[in-house]
């Protein structure tokens, strides 16, 4: 599997768990995010992480400080653009395993 892969399997995961599909690989200047989607009135940014190894503490690890502040400055420059200021969360979907068959979807897995 693929990291485009796991962006399309994780984007259709989360259709089933009734979350609105609203951007896929949004980019802009400050970074990309994965899938921008909605859940009920929340916005939600998520990123997908793959990983078939858990050397150098898997998936989740790869998450770093600097990673999280991309998506932040991201997340900010996607709500200025639509001029709104819904609630939103940063979720990580993880797939993990030889086959990256494994998936963990973690709501609100960091805050600003």
């Amino acid at each position: 599997m693929k990291g485009k892969d796991a962006e399309k399997i994780a984007a259709s995961y989360l259709q089933k768990q009734s979350l609105i599909l609203l951007a896929q690989n949004y980019r802009c200047r400050f970074g990309e995010i994965d899938l921008i989607m909605q859940e009920n009135d929340t916005l939600v940014f998520i990123e997908v992480r793959l990983r078939t190894q858990e050397a150098f503490g898997g998936a989740a690890a790869s998450i770093t400080p600097s990673k999280q502040a991309k998506l932040l400055r991201t997340a900010r420059q996607y709500l200025a653009e639509i001029n709104d200021q819904p609630p939103c969360r940063f979720d990580v979907i993880l797939f993990s395993g030889s086959n990256g068959q494994n998936i963990e979807w973690i709501r609100n897995a960091f805050e600003e």
